[in-house]
């Protein structure tokens, strides 16, 4: 290994015009993300990409040696949404201006639009890694599932079989809209790390490095935005990498977190709670009140920086339980209407001030 060059794992995810409404992806404009990618590819810009989609949610997987937040990757992937865009506009798509914005490419495509994931290693003898897909789901979505996996022996039996698991792993929490962040190690922080997370809203793992040697173990992806009338507001639907077996959590243990349905914001306008449907690829089309909110697993083998793959994680009858719970609890949810708990404490989405003001003189003091 000594000597070996880094490789870096990218994963960005855009809304650029849904088929039907926020339903799903169109083909045609799947097929021009690949057109431009296999084109990058071919010029040696790139190591290798796969295309998918979940639900409205395009999301491009590549690899490449340039590091992460490289200006010239953002920027091949910035033009080839662009291309995808203008597809998705010919096609009349619903929402295809709203998922990028229309300012001049600056250098990085955070705070543009689209999210992105990304992490840099030397790729091992043997490199599985599972990339987590979601719709309808806010950012901090992955919080618990991300505990589970990593700070949990119910979950992951290797915290406690593994040798190089045992001093765990370390947890970077983001305070959301105070520009702090925090490092908390499991398990000897564990207690502070749940008192943080547990507040999806506020609180979200970004990122995650193992004890013993500071290796990087996963990732989320940055906040994505919708722009509209000059205004960007964030956006939901965040996509999680993790590098899995030999002193990282197996891929059973990765997906085992997610057999559980948890609750989490999004869904309607990004503002209901439901719970996250584990699906395989070809149910991610989440058409019940534009929901429930769904989570696709890709599983790929990385050799020399091709993805062999993917295989559909989720495509398991193992998981049905999982996606009957999420269909009871979402026939419970949704029996509330407009009323919380299904509505969110704090709703993306509200005509609310726009009420208030309409209402204001017929307040009175008493």
């Amino acid at each position: 290994m000594a000597g070996a060059s880094k490789l870096t794992l990218s994963v960005f995810t855009a809304d650029i015009g849904g088929f039907v409404g926020h339903i799903s992806s169109h083909p045609e404009v799947l097929d021009t993300a690949k057109e431009r990618l296999y084109n990058s590819r071919e010029k040696g810009l790139i190591e290798d990409f796969h295309v998918l989609r979940c639900g409205d949610d395009i999301e491009m997987i590549v690899t490449h040696r340039n590091g992460v937040n490289d200006r010239e990757t953002h920027e091949l992937v910035w033009n080839t949404l662009q291309a995808c865009r203008e597809e998705s506009a010919g096609l009349k798509l619903y929402a295809a201006e709203q998922g990028l914005s229309r300012e001049a490419f600056t250098g990085s495509l955070r705070g543009m639009g689209p999210g992105a994931a990304e992490m840099e290693f030397i790729e091992r003898t043997s490199e599985p890694v599972v990339i987590l897909m979601s719709n309808k789901a806010a950012i901090g979505s992955w919080n618990l599932p991300l505990y589970k996996i990593f700070a949990d022996p119910f979950n992951t039996s290797g915290l406690i079989l593994d040798p190089i698991m045992l001093e765990g792993f370390s947890f970077k929490v983001l305070a959301r809209g105070e520009g702090r962040e925090i490092v908390l190690s499991a398990p000897k922080e564990a207690h502070y790390l749940l008192a943080l997370i547990g507040s999806t809203g506020k609180y979200i793992v970004n990122t995650i490095f193992r004890n013993s040697d500071c290796d990087i173990s996963a990732v989320i992806s940055s906040s994505k935005f919708r722009v509209k009338g000059g205004t960007a507001m964030e956006e939901s639907t965040p996509v999680a990498i993790f590098r899995c077996q030999a002193g990282f959590p197996a891929t059973g243990e990765v997906m085992e977190a997610l057999s559980f349905p948890h609750l989490v914001e999004g869904w309607m306008r990004n503002s209901h709670n439901g719970p996250l449907m584990p699906v395989p690829f070809y149910e991610a089309n989440p058409t019940r009140f534009d929901g429930p909110p769904r989570v696709i697993a890709a599983g790929f083998q990385i050799t020399n920086g091709r993805l062999i793959g993917p295989h559909d994680m989720f495509d398991d009858p193992a998981f049905d339980g999982a996606r009957r719970l999420a269909g009871e609890v979402t026939e419970y949810l949704r029996r509330h209407g407009p009323f919380q708990p299904h509505l969110s404490s704090r709703p993306e989405y509200s005509a609310v001030p726009f009420i208030m003001e309409k209402l204001k003189e017929r307040f009175k003091k008493i």
